[in-house]
């Protein structure tokens, strides 16, 4: 897409270029509010459960199922995001998701049973599953190409902070065990982000969709600050669009789009396999096993959600420079290493004040590993590999796979724990880690600065998946 040359814009266009770009990192702050909403639903179940498995004498499967009754919810709301944004659009899903996160955490927060919690939970899964496909492709859809990696990773970053302010709010109700005030500060931010989403733009590219071109050039006009820019960003979807979404054809009969497919998948269990849902749902008996008190166990919990946060800076401010691949071998060697000797502090027992530091300290850089990479990033790459014609689907499966692999983990890790014990636990993480980082030099390509309909002629034709991009 070759855009109007600079020298040919008056004073006005570029001010109004440069307004524009406000624009767009406003809708993206907003609409990754949905984020924040995912984030405290993740954050807030690691305060709630030992309180409420003591109230209400919960056994170790049941508790499990507390964190899994969400991520069941999330699945299903990932599988069925793609027909919600096909028939409603982009912001109206948005909407259903912030629905379902109040909704669900105001029922969770008068829950009187372990069954009431547990179907509550499934309420603001769907929430977070249907936030999970929807938010990354409307900011894929909206950003600008040489913007698109920080705007997609600024999901990433709401979400990071929505766990710190979990993990925070929950260490001052820890000492009383009042878990229900800890669902309840999750859920009253819910009721205003509901409102705000009532706010964002359509996405464009769904207008097109929906043969309303008018409207979507009004709103890409408001989003780009030219008229003549929006219009050849908005020829190039329409080339794109010519091409019908029918990501079920696609799925039976062309290779390529499989291979698409395929990588989403992967990429998702790549994420969720490191080993970070663990650390976010179960960190206080994570601590409790490296020895640590009950409120040092809380205020800890809450230092990791804040290492999560700024950490998650660092996919922000370089995925568009350094680019997706180097961040992300740094993220993974980085967690390999940290996983390893945390199992082995654990396996030789963190009984001195040394070695607990030292188990906090590989938990941080676990987490900021993370944050750094697998994190945003896997998202973004999942948005930019699938083909117009079968966007919808592919990255539905891939948020499926995603909701799946977090929920295998999130119902068996305490069991595991007990069965294998800690250390070997965290050995297995360390090496599927490890393993990560040769996947990842043969089938992830690198995008920074590759326009989505380039990816996807590349990936049409044949060309290897590491070489998509790039």
């Amino acid at each position: 897409m070759n855009k109007v040359p600079r020298e040919s814009l008056s004073s006005s266009d570029i001010s109004a270029i440069g307004k524009a770009r406000w624009r767009v990192l406003f809708v993206c702050i907003l609409a990754s509010l949905a984020g924040l909403m995912c984030g405290m639903d993740i954050g807030t179940i690691s305060g709630v459960l030992r309180p409420f498995g003591t109230q209400f004498h919960a056994s170790t499967v049941a508790l499990e199922w507390v964190v899994g009754g969400m991520l069941v919810g999330a699945t299903v709301g990932a599988l069925t995001g793609g027909r919600l944004v096909e028939h409603f659009g982009r912001k109206v899903t948005l909407i259903i998701a912030a629905a379902s996160f109040f909704f669900g955490a105001a029922g969770c927060a008068a829950s009187q049973s372990v069954m009431m919690m547990i179907l509550c939970r499934v309420v603001v899964g769907f929430g977070m599953g249907v936030s999970d496909f929807s938010t990354p492709l409307y900011l894929s859809e909206v950003a600008r190409t040489e913007q698109r990696g920080a705007m997609v990773s600024l999901y990433q970053l709401l979400k990071t902070i929505g766990i710190f302010l979990a993990f925070f709010s929950n260490s001052f109700f820890a000492s009383s065990g009042d878990w229900r005030s800890m669902l309840v500060v999750e859920a009253a931010p819910a009721i205003v982000f509901l409102v705000l989403f009532f706010f964002l733009p359509r996405s464009p590219r769904w207008l097109m969709m929906k043969g309303r071109e008018d409207d979507a050039l009004e709103v890409m006009t408001g989003l780009r600050g030219h008229v003549a820019h929006a219009e050849q960003e908005l020829a190039v979807v329409g080339e794109q669009l010519q091409t019908k979404e029918e990501g079920g054809k696609l799925l039976r009969t062309n290779r390529n789009y499989r291979r698409s497919v395929g990588l989403g998948m992967l990429l998702q269990i790549l994420q969720q396999f490191a080993g970070i849902n663990i650390i976010m749902y179960y960190a206080p008996h994570i601590l409790e096993a490296a020895h640590f008190s009950l409120k040092a166990q809380m205020w800890c919990t809450a230092l990791i959600g804040l290492v999560n946060v700024l950490m998650t800076f660092v996919a922000i401010g370089y995925s568009d420079r350094w680019g997706r691949k180097p961040i992300l071998y740094a993220g993974y060697i980085s967690m390999s290493v940290s996983m390893a000797v945390l199992a082995a502090l654990l396996w030789v027992g963190a009984s001195t004040l040394a070695l607990q530091l030292t188990a906090l300290l590989m938990i941080v850089i676990f987490v900021g590993g993370f944050a750094m990479s697998a994190g945003p990033l896997m998202w973004v790459l999942c948005a930019e590999i699938q083909p117009a014609g079968g966007r919808s689907l592919g990255i539905s499966i891939s948020t499926g796979t995603n909701m799946l692999s977090n929920l295998l983990i999130g119902t068996t890790f305490l069991s595991i724990m007990e069965l294998v014990g800690s250390a070997n636990t965290f050995w297995i993480f360390a090496s599927f880690n490890a393993l990560a980082v040769v996947l990842l030099y043969f089938f992830v390509p690198e995008t920074k600065d590759v326009s989505l309909d380039v990816i996807e002629k590349r990936l049409m034709s044949g060309v290897k998946l590491r070489h998509l991009g790039r």
